[in-house]
């Protein structure tokens, strides 16, 4: 469904977001085809090659076709691509995979569902409306490389269920628990802003009474902030990495030489199996 009213950047964050999923495997996507509902009564023909535009200049960016694909009538606007990618077995990066002692990494900001509220409210600033776009539509390409790194163990991309939830998916998984340094997390520019006026999307809520019984906090972690951009849902968000210890300086490397420099600091690390599934810290 959009997420943003311009047809352009509906398309391109909807196609960003699709191919991330080869990304987040450590594949190389090769070939996507559209699909596509668009209320022919409601809207134009014109809005639909907007949206179809917007994604061939993604998977331009990604090195792939747009090849195709397939459109119906119906109620409401949908789009997202079919995509398929290629990966050496032995590259393969799982969700599931994690080992003790790992470390984490994220490779983008949190805040995408926050933004996207304050969007909807008519509350967002023009400056972080664009920052809020942009990122929803950059792809996450380093997912290829990281997929040659043998000490990456685990990987997934951060989405629906928030950061929260996507940990808790890879340490359950992987039958341990995670270590999480709440102030190592980056948050987008603007987002405490809005949770100072409440702008919360309903998911985060959904989302927190979904695994809040997995989740403890240590003394000194602001936790009625927490409890808001933990379970934030991510449109397109980052690359969640599990990096055995050897092979942190080449991730951090790999990182550096990529544009991702703000995010070389680790998040977390994976830890035995505990009481609780992640273990805020400060």
């Amino acid at each position: 469904m959009p997420i943003v009213d311009d047809a352009f950047d509906f398309g391109r964050i909807a196609a960003a977001n699709a191919i991330s999923d080869v990304y987040a495997m450590g594949g190389r996507p090769v070939i996507a085809v559209a699909i596509l509902g668009w209320p022919v009564d409601k809207l134009s023909t014109a809005l639909a090659r907007q949206v179809l535009e917007g994604a061939r200049i993604v998977c331009a960016a990604a090195g792939i076709p747009l090849a195709g694909g397939h459109s119906i009538d119906a109620a409401e606007p949908v789009f997202g691509l079919a995509v398929n990618g290629l990966c050496d077995v032995a590259n393969l990066k799982r969700n599931n995979t994690a080992k003790e002692g790992d470390i984490l990494f994220l490779t983008k900001p949190l805040g995408t569902g926050i933004l996207a509220t304050a969007q909807k409210r008519n509350v967002i600033a023009d400056e972080h409306k664009l920052l809020l776009t942009e990122q929803m539509a950059r792809l996450n390409k380093t997912g290829e490389a990281l997929g040659k790194i043998a000490g990456v163990n685990a990987m997934t991309d951060v989405t629906g269920f928030g950061l929260a939830g996507h940990l808790i998916e890879m340490a359950e998984g992987s039958g341990l628990s995670a270590e999480l340094y709440y102030a190592q997390v980056l948050v987008m520019d603007g987002v405490k802003e809005y949770l100072s006026q409440w702008i919360v999307p309903d998911a985060t809520y959904r989302n927190w009474n979904a695994y809040n019984s997995k989740i403890i906090f240590e003394t000194g972690v602001d936790v009625m902030e927490a409890f808001s951009l933990l379970p934030d849902p991510q449109t397109n968000g980052g690359l969640l990495v599990a990096v055995s210890v050897g092979s942190k300086d080449e991730v951090i490397e790999l990182f550096t030489q990529n544009g991702l420099q703000d995010f070389i600091k680790p998040i977390g690390m994976m830890v035995g199996k505990q009481d609780k599934v992640i273990i805020v810290k400060q």
